[in-house]
């Protein structure tokens, strides 16, 4: 194929990746036009229109779904091979980076990653924006973000997933709950308490599906979108909520608050960072994401 470079194969990947014309110009440092005649001789090639504008943005075609998967494992090979050429300093480098966090992240992650930070980059600033899970792949292919971490499973071809840890949950209740005493709680007791659950769209689910499982949806009194708000609804009521493990150790640290073993198995969280895939990565996003997984994992 003495036509066809590996500038067009990287286009066609970003392109799919951002759904962008945009989004993939910034990218790869070129102008939005010269991107739109990479996608002409790209359509030319493989004979099909390959993406369709919506207003939504580009959506690939069948052709193109069929040719991501191959291109893009040929690329990420090549990207690993001369990925040794290029380099990041962080102990000397100048980087702001954006992240994008959930309230529990922000809470039980946030200041282990500024604490090591100062040590390993003390020229890197971050910025912090909610974590909105419906649109964050978005937010990624178009490069306002660098990463973001979540808990639910993404499955997501443009994004790239690395796994940091599984965190199960506890009970939590005033520390002078009434009738809850020790450091555990019995599935009878558990049942007679009413319950506060957290539910949305940023993932930990579990709680409510292990409450729902054993029939005691009727016992919740108060559906919240945060886990942030639970100490200060816990600390001065006879509620009763289940909170990820680490975060319910900061919170029980700072809160008149006190954490109970639970009874019954309640589906773990499965915390992971999400990020563009490796081709797409600048060598200080490679640095970035291999940072927080060596601090968080």
């Amino acid at each position: 194929m003495p036509d066809f470079d590996l500038n067009l194969v990287r286009t066609f990947v970003l392109l799919y990746e951002t759904r962008s014309v945009t989004a993939t110009a910034q990218t790869l440092h070129v102008t939005q036009p010269t991107v739109s005649y990479g996608l002409q001789k790209l359509r030319r090639r493989f004979s099909d229109e390959l993406f369709r504008r919506t207003g939504n943005g580009l959506v690939p075609t069948t052709t193109a779904q069929t040719l991501y998967e191959p291109l893009h494992s040929a690329l990420a090979e090549i990207e690993a091979a001369v990925s040794g050429a290029r380099s990041f300093d962080p102990a000397s480098a100048r980087a702001a980076f954006t992240l994008c966090l959930s309230d529990l992240g922000e809470v039980s992650l946030l200041p282990r990653l500024m604490a090591a930070l100062p040590g390993r980059a003390p020229g890197v600033t971050l910025t912090v924006r909610p974590l909105d899970v419906v649109n964050a792949a978005d937010q990624l292919g178009r490069g306002e973000i660098d990463a973001f971490i979540a808990s639910p499973l993404l499955v997501d071809q443009r994004v790239a997933r690395v796994p940091l840890f599984s965190e199960g949950y506890v009970g939590m209740v005033a520390a002078d709950h009434p009738r809850l005493r020790g450091d555990r709680v019995g599935f009878p007791a558990l049942a007679a308490e009413r319950h506060i659950a957290v539910f949305g769209p940023a993932g930990h689910h579990g709680p409510r599906r292990a409450l729902e499982a054993h029939g005691l949806l009727g016992r919740v009194a108060l559906e919240v979108t945060r886990f942030a708000t639970l100490p200060y609804l816990v600390q001065d009521s006879e509620l009763m909520a289940m909170v990820p493990r680490l975060v319910a150790e900061v919170f029980a640290a700072e809160h008149r608050v006190r954490l109970l073993e639970l009874p019954m198995d309640v589906e773990p969280a499965q915390v992971s960072i999400y990020t563009r895939h490796a081709h797409a990565r600048t060598p200080a996003q490679h640095w970035l994401v291999e940072f927080m997984r060596e601090v968080l994992g």
